[in-house]
């Protein structure tokens, strides 16, 4: 089957609100005779004559009434598709938005972006989703509309990505901890019992890597799969956890941090999102209310 002229709606629409070729051919900036040669079109393409001549004037078939306001109501709502998108009304907003987030994201920015979208948009609800890997697959399925991370090797191609912001890994120990005195040291810290962070479970990262530069080398005693995790092991026994500090900021509350005594590269936390929901005025207005929650965090390092 051929495909139909989806311009010959526009064209009916017009015709049978005006019942009058010379009129429509105005309307259509068209000349008479292009309106008549549309009008023939249509007749074939329908199977129906649609005006006929009664007097002087054109009156419509029982198939033209039957047709003119399902007609239409097709081109006011192809018009409502092609146009650009209205001031979006936050107050009317109903919609629920899944993220999945790095872990602590939660914690430290969860409350104040809940506070910010209960008072923009009081009928958004947000459902925060665990991040086991960096596999962009439910970006793509739809099932995740926003994510927060470090992009990795698993990150899609079509993804889209902003930087949130900067983070440094710092040693956070409980509070009457032996670190938590006196000057550290690289050898002093690498000489500590370590709690290190690792999803896939691997036994080295780049702070081991950073250490190997110094011809020290961590003693691991235990690998656990989240930040807090370790932070929680850390706060109760005499183990030492490397965390990213912006990120668990809220975490840390009541234990003490502070800057490794050597140089471990930053990492940038990153907004992402599928090209499909780039142009949504709703997802657009929740990925601004992301950022600047994140730029007005309480636990920012300057970069």
């Amino acid at each position: 089957m051929s495909r139909p002229d989806f311009n010959l709606l526009l064209t009916l629409d017009v015709l049978l609100a005006e019942g009058n070729v010379a009129r429509a051919a105005q309307r259509l900036r068209l000349s008479p005779s292009a309106m008549s040669r549309a009008l023939a079109r249509l007749r074939e393409t329908t199977g129906d004559p649609l005006l006929v001549r009664a007097g002087r004037g054109l009156v419509p078939t029982p198939r033209a009434l039957e047709l003119r306001e399902k007609v239409s109501q097709l081109v006011q709502e192809t018009e409502a598709v092609l146009r650009p998108v209205e001031r979006l009304d936050l107050k009317q907003l109903a919609r629920t938005f899944t993220l999945r987030t790095s872990e602590g994201f939660v914690e430290n920015f969860g409350p104040a972006l809940i506070a910010r979208i209960s008072e923009e948009a009081p009928g958004v609800r947000l459902c925060f989703v665990q991040k086991p890997s960096k596999d962009s697959t439910p970006l793509r399925d739809g099932t995740v509309d926003l994510e927060t991370g470090v992009i990795g090797k698993a990150t899609g191609p079509e993804v889209r990505v902003q930087a949130l912001f900067r983070d440094r890994f710092i040693g956070v120990v409980r509070s009457d901890h032996p670190l938590s005195k006196g000057k550290i040291t690289p050898s002093r810290y690498a000489s500590g019992r370590h709690v290190s962070v690792s999803r896939r479970g691997l036994s080295k990262g780049p702070i081991d890597e950073a250490l190997e530069l110094l011809d020290l080398q961590r003693n691991i005693i235990t690998i656990v799969g989240g930040f807090s995790s370790a932070l929680s092991l850390a706060r109760s026994s005499d183990l030492i956890a490397s965390v990213p500090e912006r990120h668990t900021g809220k975490l840390r509350d009541g234990m003490h941090s502070f800057p490794l005594p050597f140089s471990v590269p930053e990492i940038t936390v990153s907004l992402l999102w599928h090209p499909r929901l780039h142009a949504d005025a709703a997802h657009r207005w929740l990925r601004g209310c992301v950022r600047e929650v994140c730029a007005d965090g309480h636990y920012a390092h300057d970069p």
